[in-house]
């Protein structure tokens, strides 16, 4: 059969990325407790398309995903970028997998569990030259406002925030560590079950920990400058304002 997509293009346009996106796809993610973890993937995969060729094959994207089924993993995602390049004949690849991570917490007090998710996101490139990949976390916690706590005479309004850490690193880190330090350096964390003890602990221990969204931001910071195994890392921050019709935001990259 005639192959259209190898057809010649007159228009000399390069596209710089060209692919398939939100492919779900179930995959297995290390966890640190239980060794593994089975999660689903929403996936996203692209090549560069030359100006001379009409189109790619979407087809080779799944046959490739395929082929490294029960495999996708961190320590696989070069091989999965390579073989991309070399299956669709192309000079860059791109591969982006977000999915939920989950973890058992305990509360504060009573120790009743439930499970928290957080959303990852692995994204890696490559070309014949250089690879790339990074990892991000998404990261809710509570913030309370240290303005209102100054000036009110009862109480401060707090909200939920999401800190969202995205890292290169050197060694290998776990997931679990970034989510624990991000959580150290908010008002509180949260929790998916709470008695009436728990409550009281996680406002009480909010309200003694203030922090603006600036302080979130530069908290986590600090944080993750010490850590050796991590190159590079930037670190955004939410506040989804309890007394505004806005959010609060800030941002900072380790340069």
């Amino acid at each position: 059969m005639r192959d259209i997509q190898a057809d010649k293009d007159k228009r000399n346009i390069e596209i710089q990325k060209v692919g398939v996106k939100n492919i779900k796809y179930p995959i297995l993610v290390l966890d640190k407790k239980n060794e593994q973890q089975h999660t689903v993937a929403n996936i996203n995969m692209y090549v560069d398309l030359p100006h001379h060729f009409k189109g790619t094959h979407m087809s080779r994207f799944v046959e490739v995903l395929n082929q490294y089924h029960g495999k996708i993993s961190v320590k696989n995602f070069g091989k999965i970028l390579a073989e991309m390049r070399t299956h669709l004949k192309a000079e860059s690849a791109h591969f982006e997998l977000e999915f939920p991570f989950f973890m058992e917490k305990s509360a504060p007090v009573s120790g009743a569990k439930g499970l928290i998710d957080y959303t990852c996101r692995f994204s890696g490139s490559s070309n014949s030259t250089e690879q790339d990949f990074i990892v991000s976390v998404a990261v809710p916690v509570t913030s309370l406002c240290p303005c209102s706590k100054e000036i009110s005479e009862r109480g401060a309004h707090n909200q939920r925030s999401i800190v969202n850490v995205s890292f290169r690193f050197s060694k290998f880190t776990w997931i679990e560590d970034i989510i624990a330090l991000v959580e150290e350096s908010a008002s509180c964390e949260i929790y998916s079950l709470l008695k009436r003890p728990d409550e009281k602990y996680v406002t009480e221990k909010a309200y003694d920990n203030p922090r603006f969204v600036e302080d979130l931001v530069r908290e986590v910071y600090l944080r993750m400058d010490k850590l050796e195994s991590v190159s590079w890392f930037s670190i955004e921050a939410e506040n989804f304002e309890s007394i505004h019709n806005h959010s609060a935001y800030a941002y900072v990259e380790k340069g």
